[in-house]
């Protein structure tokens, strides 16, 4: 634990959030309110937020609308962008102000933000006018900070209920209706289409839903294949250069919010078809000598939806070889036992290495996470804790037929360690190295 953490242990709760607080007024007020001028866009939920924020704002770009976006993938202003390497998905008060505010004074129309639980807890969704709010699942994560799934679930809700707050709320009285986008076939679904809001949308594969104040967009005829997505919305056939049934949730999303500003289903279809890859979320690093996939997935369901899809690209029997951690720094400790059961299920053979520590120590982490393994085949797991060897290990390991999946950092350019740390790394680039370096010997 660094300086700041030791010292927010010995601050009441109250002062904090009224610390936090105080800094998003500030914040607002020093840059002048900058989301007022904009059509803001909040993507929220469990799994799934950063594609929906890629995803959308592909599709308002496809229909001529000047876009910034912002997601642990990458912050966007009009045809500029570059990586996100805070190690902090949604950005402190004074940057998301200054990013709004930078969006503003370049024209831009519309911001779409990935909205964080963490975020909403310190405070940083406030003094931002949200015309869009989007639910995309909920399930188990950051329980500990939050103290229960039930909190966690109440601080996502929060969102919600910012667009008819003061708080959140301009005053100069945006034209722009208050939205409510929500995932009808997720168990909590309900709890987020209660909240008030002059337009309220649901999108879904399996539920029969049916409340006239909710409009529905459905997908239909799904057909799920590597390197390929194909369903149907409203009879209009659809296609993603991406893989799993969860990124058919992504793209009801996307294109129930694409709907709700006019966009059209034909030009939002041929918006998303353009999207080949998002950055460590099951991208195909390389194919030969047999596919590496990297994925962000650090969460339980995220892990097994991921374990599913990279089943598709197995031939002939061939084994998922899987390389697997859990962050350190005290997050969300009772899911490393389950993250291994996981792995168990689906893996032929499990790698645990290293992810991001931060200050606790590297091999309890795994231990942790090797206690879920108690029934997988002795000598089908591996402990390398350095994570580049455990990397070249896999690829040592797996033929044409094999498949081979690296989670837990995605597109993340550094790795968290002791004392505050942050030392360069990137899954994809270390894959490619040691490939490229195994066929030069």
């Amino acid at each position: 634990m660094n300086w700041k953490g030791k010292i927010k242990l010995f601050i009441p709760n109250q002062l904090l959030d009224f610390y936090h607080f105080l800094l998003a007024i500030l914040a607002a007020i020093f840059y002048g309110f900058p989301s007022r001028e904009l059509i803001v866009i909040g993507v929220t939920g469990t799994s799934g937020k950063s594609t929906v924020v890629e995803m959308t704002a592909q599709i308002l770009q496809g229909a001529g609308y000047k876009v910034a976006s912002l997601s642990s993938v990458c912050f966007r202003i009009g045809k500029k962008s570059y990586p996100n390497e805070l190690k902090m998905t949604m950005p402190g008060r004074f940057r998301l102000q200054k990013f709004l505010s930078t969006a503003k004074r370049n024209h831009c129309q519309y911001a779409v933000i990935e909205v964080t639980s963490e975020g909403i807890k310190q405070y940083r969704h406030c003094f931002i006018d949200f015309d869009v709010a989007v639910f995309t699942n909920l399930s188990p994560e950051h329980i500990e900070r939050h103290g229960s799934f039930a909190n966690y679930q109440k601080t996502k809700e929060k969102l919600f209920r910012s667009l008819s707050s003061p708080l959140s709320s301009g005053l100069l009285g945006k034209k722009q209706p208050k939205t409510i986008i929500i995932n009808l076939d997720d168990q909590y679904a309900r709890r987020f289409l209660r909240f008030r809001a002059e337009r309220k949308i649901g999108f879904a594969i399996k539920t029969a839903f049916s409340e006239k104040k909710v409009r529905l967009l459905t997908a239909e005829k799904v057909n799920l294949s590597p390197g390929q997505t194909i369903f149907s919305v409203n009879g209009r056939e659809m296609k993603l250069n991406l893989d799993g049934l969860f990124n058919v949730y992504n793209a009801l999303a996307a294109l129930a919010i694409g709907w709700s500003q006019g966009i059209d289903l034909e030009s939002m279809g041929q918006s998303l078809l353009l999207i080949k890859k998002i950055p460590g979320r099951m991208e195909v690093v390389i194919k030969k000598p047999c596919p590496v996939i990297v994925d962000y997935a650090h969460t339980p369901v995220a892990l097994e939806k991921a374990y599913q899809t990279a089943r598709y690209y197995l031939k002939n029997n061939g084994k998922l070889i899987c390389i697997l951690g859990s962050c350190g720094g005290g997050r969300d400790k009772w899911k490393r036992p389950v993250l291994g059961r996981i792995a168990s299920r689906y893996c032929q053979k499990v790698i645990l290495t290293n992810e991001d520590p931060y200050d606790e120590d590297p091999k309890r982490i795994l231990a942790e996470v090797k206690s879920g393994l108690k029934d997988f085949p002795t000598n089908d797991q591996i402990v390398i804790l350095d994570r580049e060897k455990a990397i070249s290990r896999a690829l040592s390991l797996g033929n044409s037929n094999d498949v081979i999946i690296i989670t837990g950092k995605g597109s993340e350019s550094l790795m968290c360690v002791k004392n505050g740390r942050k030392i360069a790394w990137d899954d994809r680039r270390v894959v490619r190295r040691l490939v490229k370096i195994n066929q030069l010997t």
